[in-house]
Parts: structure tokens; C-alpha cells; sequence
């Protein structure tokens, strides 16, 4: 089984990147690191950066997580192998691109693209943000997966070794560490990254922001709002990449890995949230 030790960075294609980072640093509050005529790299942590935002809307959007060393990512390689799922190892060029050491591109039983990585660079630089959105950092990303996702469900599971937390109905909040998700598997039509979650210090920041998204007219999409499941108070939104963004604050810690039973919540508006928001269900599919 493949250990993920943690997310590392999303890959996200955009019709205008400077539309997109104008408004990731205006109003999402992420700090720019670098960019150049076609990528964009941005940060809301003490990583090199969290998402690298690619011209072209054709752009797959990849997920990346990192392994612990060279030798898990040569164990990950063969155990895949193993298993019949195609590799390919990134070029020195693409790592360089990627600012990692080492990369494994794969996809996953629904055809998400996913990248292993070991050696991401690190950055000596304290995170700065662009707007004191409250960000501490890169929490976690929504999957769309194939419907039913029972696959998928598996890919994740056995494959890749995270647990299942929760259930809301087919939909599955996964962890890779403590925190009680850190990937959300949501069965539907289509594939990439569903959501993109930035967690804030507190709930006086999601309201906060509450306030400030509404002033600047974006569309709130759900919330504010909490979750019965992780516990997290929240708020979602749009960004002009049609992409569903979340603040959050307050996720549930899973430290007690022999005792814990997964959950399963009914596919409700309840499970979702406990205070009675409803989600835009149309933004999320």
C-alpha cells in the first residue's frame, strides 16, 4: 500500500490567468510566488506554493500528493505496476517546472490525474498574504469520481492508503493524517478537482470573509455554514475559473486510529450542514 504523507499542490487550467490571479490574491487572499507568460504560482502556507494556475482551459487539473522519500516512490511504482495501472516518471524538466525533486504521474481508476512527488521544495520565506483572509493553510480538495465511486472508493482506500472518515451517502471524506479529511471523493459525471479548501485561523475569519465576498460580489455557493461530519465551520464561493472555493475553521482531529468507526450520514442537506445552509447543489456538480 501506498503511505501519502500529505497533499502537496493542485495543477488548475484557466481560460484568463490574470484574471485568475488578480483574484486569487485580491480576493482569495493567496500570496504569488512566481509566475511567468503561462503558470502562476500561489501559496496560502510555508510551502513553495499550494496551487500552480496553467493557461489553457484544455489543462488537466492534477492533484498531487507527496511521499516520504526516493525509495517510497520507487516502492509506489512498482506496487501500481503490480496492480496493472500505468506510471510515467516525470522529466527533470517537469520536476524542475513542478519545484520537487522527484515525480510519478499516474491516474486513478476514473481518470483523475495524480502525481507522487518526494523532495517539494521548501521556502525560507514566511507566507505573506495578499488580503488577511485568516489563511494558515492548504487543507484539503474535492474529487468528482465516477458515479457510483465504489472504484474509485477502493483506488483510494487500498491503493493509496487513506481511511474513510465519513460517508455522506456515496460522497466519502477520506484521511491521509490526523485531520479528519484531507480528500473528498464526490460521485458525479465528471472528473477533476470538485473544490478547493484554504483553512482560516478561526470563525470570526469566515465570517469575516462572509462579509467581504459578499461586498465584492462574488457568489456564495454555501454556507456560512458547519459541518456535522468534521465539525469545521465554513463558507464556499466561486471563483471566475467556474471552481468552487471554501474557508474553514475548526476540523475535527482523528487521533485514535484502532477505535474509530467511519459514519454514515444520510444524503442530506442536514448532513452537510448542521445550522441549515443548502449548497447550490448546480455549483458542485
Amino acid at each position: 500500500m501506498i503511505h501519502l504523507h500529505n497533499i502537496c499542490y493542485l495543477r488548475l487550467g484557466v481560460k484568463d490567468l490574470d484574471q485568475m490571479v488578480d483574484w486569487a490574491t485580491r480576493i482569495l487572499g493567496l500570496e504569488l510566488r512566481q509566475r511567468d507568460e503561462t503558470r502562476a504560482y500561489l501559496r496560502g502556507d510555508s510551502s513553495v506554493y499550494n496551487i500552480c494556475y496553467i493557461l489553457g482551459e484544455d489543462v488537466p487539473d492534477v492533484a498531487a500528493f507527496e511521499v516520504k522519500n526516493l525509495a517510497e516512490l520507487h516502492k509506489a511504482e512498482k506496487e501500481l505496476a503490480a496492480l496493472g495501472i500505468e506510471t510515467r516518471r516525470g522529466t527533470l524538466e517537469e520536476c524542475e517546472e513542478r519545484k520537487v525533486q522527484h515525480m510519478l504521474a499516474l491516474q486513478d481508476t476514473g481518470g483523475n490525474n495524480v502525481e507522487l512527488v518526494c523532495g517539494p521544495h521548501m521556502s525560507g520565506h514566511r507566507y505573506f498574504p495578499s488580503r488577511d483572509a485568516g489563511i494558515t493553510e492548504f487543507g484539503h480538495f474535492g474529487l468528482h469520481t465516477a458515479k457510483p465511486g465504489k472504484r474509485e472508493l477502493k483506488f483510494w482506500t487500498e491503493v493509496m492508503s487513506a481511511r474513510v472518515s465519513d460517508m455522506i451517502g456515496e460522497a466519502a471524506l477520506l484521511r491521509i493524517d490526523e485531520v479528519h479529511h484531507k480528500i473528498a471523493l464526490f460521485p458525479s459525471d465528471n472528473i477533476g478537482i470538485q473544490h478547493v479548501n484554504f483553512q482560516v485561523a478561526s470563525v470570526d475569519d469566515v465570517m469575516r470573509s462572509w462579509y467581504f465576498l459578499t461586498d465584492n460580489q462574488v457568489p456564495i455557493v454555501f454556507g456560512p455554514g458547519r459541518h456535522p461530519t468534521s465539525t469545521a465551520i465554513f463558507i464556499y464561493f466561486l471563483g471566475p475559473d467556474n471552481r468552487v472555493y471554501e474557508y474553514s475553521s475548526g476540523v475535527k482531529r482523528i487521533t485514535d486510529e484502532e477505535s474509530y468507526v467511519p459514519r454514515m450520514f444520510e444524503n442530506k442537506p442536514s448532513s452537510f450542514c448542521m445550522w441549515g445552509a443548502v449548497p447550490n447543489v448546480s455549483e458542485f456538480e
